[in-house]
């Protein structure tokens, strides 16, 4: 009899890892509809319920830079079943200077594994007479030159921060309530600059209305190929990417943790996902779910010591 006790406490395990998950998942997007991380939720979601079989729903929560609907994750039951599309906004960049944080991005999150990264473009408007990182440089420094961020705090911000300090150049930041407001005014030439996800900034690009200087990752975008990167322009090591993925409350079950990364894997596998996402001008980040834990641990050491130095904080 004493063996028997083990024996069944065993299958009684197993079977309640083989159940999960017995319904639909919740993915939350902290974000109004829409946007970047919401098309993203929105792009990965049939194919991750699929692969789950049983279904993804993904649920717009937004408000307080994306901090209200991390937190309803962050605090809600550890059991697979409501999960987070976090960012660099909510896990990395936007925390590090949250003067006050209704969660610990780190601590509080377990990462299930990665989606996709966007670099960041600088780009200058049509009545600003450079078209080049080394014009930039030299017309900067020359007389202090404007540039346009989507908000005090944000990862473009973030990106001017870094790269002010690196490219050892003083520039004037112009935030914005929002991307839309930041192009509309570089279009017209009220500001000089600008650095933005290149998802937002492609289309006028494309049409050439504002004009590519140099992009923040670290290999050139596929969709801007003649565009050199920050780090090939003279700023070596320089890097500022945005990114997203799927992350659960911080107790979640190994075993459940294991199973949402192994359907999130499969559905970044169907070529439909992929061809979507390049079509966006984002890169799909195919990494195991422990490296990607490493990498936003690092986003969110890096930005920290940004937002310390450049005494950055939002409330």
């Amino acid at each position: 009899m004493k063996f028997l006790i083990p024996i069944f406490l065993w299958a009684a395990l197993n079977a309640n890892a083989q159940e999960f998950p017995t319904k639909p998942v919740r993915i939350i997007v902290p974000w109004p509809p829409s946007g970047n991380v919401d098309i993203t939720a929105r792009t990965v979601a049939p194919a991750f319920g699929e692969a789950l079989g049983q279904g993804a729903v993904v649920e717009n929560r937004a408000g307080a830079a994306g901090a209200i609907g991390s937190a309803a994750v962050a605090k809600s039951a550890a059991d697979g079943y409501t999960l987070l599309l976090g960012s660099s906004g909510t896990i990395t960049a936007g925390p590090a200077v949250w003067k006050t944080r209704h969660y610990d991005p780190v601590k509080d999150f377990v990462a299930i594994g990665a989606i996709q990264s966007v670099p960041i473009v600088l780009t200058t408007a049509p009545k600003t007479p450079v078209s080049t990182y080394a014009e930039y440089v030299a017309h900067a420094r020359q007389r202090q030159m404007s540039v346009a961020s989507a908000g005090s705090g944000s990862s473009n911000h973030l990106a001017i921060e870094l790269l002010m300090r690196m490219g050892n150049l003083n520039l004037l930041h112009v935030p914005y309530k929002g991307s839309g407001p930041a192009l509309t005014d570089l279009l017209g030439s009220q500001v000089e600059s600008m650095m933005d996800q290149l998802t937002a900034s492609i289309g006028h690009i494309r049409e050439g209305r504002i004009k590519p200087i140099a992009i923040s990752s670290l290999k050139r975008s596929p969709l801007l190929p003649n565009v050199p990167t920050l780090d090939e322009a003279g700023v070596k090591g320089y890097e500022a990417t945005t990114f997203t993925g799927i992350f659960a409350p911080a107790a979640t079950p190994k075993h459940v943790v294991d199973r949402l990364h192994g359907a999130l894997r499969k559905a970044l596998t169907q070529e439909a996902v992929r061809t979507r996402y390049r079509d966006m001008g984002v890169e799909i980040m195919d990494i195991g779910r422990t490296e990607f834990a490493d990498y936003v641990r690092a986003d969110y050491d890096k930005w920290l010591k940004v937002a310390r130095e450049g005494n950055i904080v939002v409330d």
